[in-house]
């Protein structure tokens, strides 16, 4: 299998930038409690009049994933496509036979979110079995075993792209030491966290005289065990310089280790530890304005989604069962250094999340 397209960053961020995101769960968000209510309008260049597409996700627990979502549905139904929608809750096994009925049911094609890439290459293997073209958002699949469409950021390449914009911050502090770091990882089941922990031990490889060996936490991918174990690190670690999240969403446990502290501080400030993160999300680009995050890696979720759209609806009007296909969004990293510049292109900083 063959997958070879890069996606031009920013493409369709202007159209949606009144994302509605209302009713989506997240541990993203504010205190408020609703998002913007406008839809967005993706053009896929055909019509889905008359087509039925299977639509399933693992869950909206974060800002980027209610994003991803309410773009997709409401743009398959801007194209006049009958959606059925399928929420597994985090669920593999409950997701695949989703799955398998939508293809009982003979749907048109089919777009997930999978739990992780291993289950991916399932779905992908029976949707193939049943001639129908599928896209998959954000998550790849563990291998390139099948045909199918994947949009999907560069999680190694913007990892990196942030961890250098951290490293000199933190060579700026001038330190008579090495630099103390924790890495917060991701679920190790999902490419995604492999790539960003790989993007983030390329900088520290390529700087061995900068850094002392990475303080790593383990999430999961879950707020209460992130917490639990960053609280565990910072008392067997209790000066730490620079830390890097695996996903913006895990600002709130960060912040709630660090405050107590007494190191959850702007730059500038005695205390401040070095932050930046993935996704790009609301809260990370409000904390980067007011100086506690030094950079996020910024996914272009609205180009991701557009492309892998209308990827999927040229394939089913093309009667292209199996449609394969990369489509790779370099990403950037926003830093405190271009936020002017590059706030606009940047999805977190132009949705109004729920509750905020």
């Amino acid at each position: 299998m063959s997958r070879t397209r890069t996606l031009a960053a920013g493409v369709a961020v202007a159209a949606f930038t009144a994302l509605a995101l209302s009713g989506c769960a997240t541990t993203g968000g504010g205190g408020g409690d609703t998002g913007s209510t406008e839809k967005p309008a993706i053009d896929v260049g055909v019509s889905l009049e008359g087509k039925t597409i299977c639509f399933g996700f693992s869950g909206s627990e974060t800002e980027f994933w209610a994003a991803g979502i309410a773009a997709i549905s409401d743009s398959l139904e801007a194209a006049d496509a009958r959606v059925i929608e399928h929420n597994s809750n985090e669920d593999p096994n409950k997701q695949l036979e989703q799955m398998n009925d939508c293809i009982t049911q003979g749907v048109d094609g089919i777009i997930i979110i999978p739990e992780d890439g291993s289950s991916a290459d399932t779905i992908i293997a029976e949707a193939n079995k049943a001639d129908i073209p599928i896209g998959v958002f954000n998550r790849p699949p563990a291998s390139e075993d099948g045909a199918a469409i994947v949009a999907v950021a560069d999680n190694r390449g913007v990892s990196a792209a942030t961890m250098e914009h951290m490293v000199t911050e933190a060579e700026a502090l001038g330190l008579d030491r090495k630099i103390r770091s924790i890495i917060m990882v991701g679920n190790l089941s999902d490419q995604n966290a492999v790539e960003r922990r790989n993007g983030f031990y390329d900088v520290v490889d390529a700087n061995p005289d900068l850094f002392e060996e990475p303080i790593e936490v383990q999430t999961n991918w879950d707020a209460a065990t992130g917490q639990a174990n960053l609280e565990a690190a910072m008392q067997a670690n209790p000066e730490i310089d620079l830390l890097f999240t695996s996903s913006d969403f895990l600002y709130p446990q960060i912040r709630s280790v660090l405050e107590p502290l007494g190191l959850w501080k702007a730059a500038g400030e005695d205390g401040h530890v070095i932050m930046g993160g993935i996704d790009g999300d609301n809260r990370a680009c409000n904390l980067l304005k007011d100086g506690f995050v030094d950079a996020t890696g910024v996914q272009d979720l609205f180009t991701e989604a557009e492309s892998l759209l209308t990827a999927l609806a040229e394939a089913i009007d093309a009667g292209e069962t199996d449609a394969d296909e990369l489509l790779l969004d370099p990403g950037f990293a926003l830093t405190q250094d271009n936020v002017e510049e590059k706030e606009k292109d940047t999805w977190g900083c132009m949705i109004t999340p729920p509750n905020s």
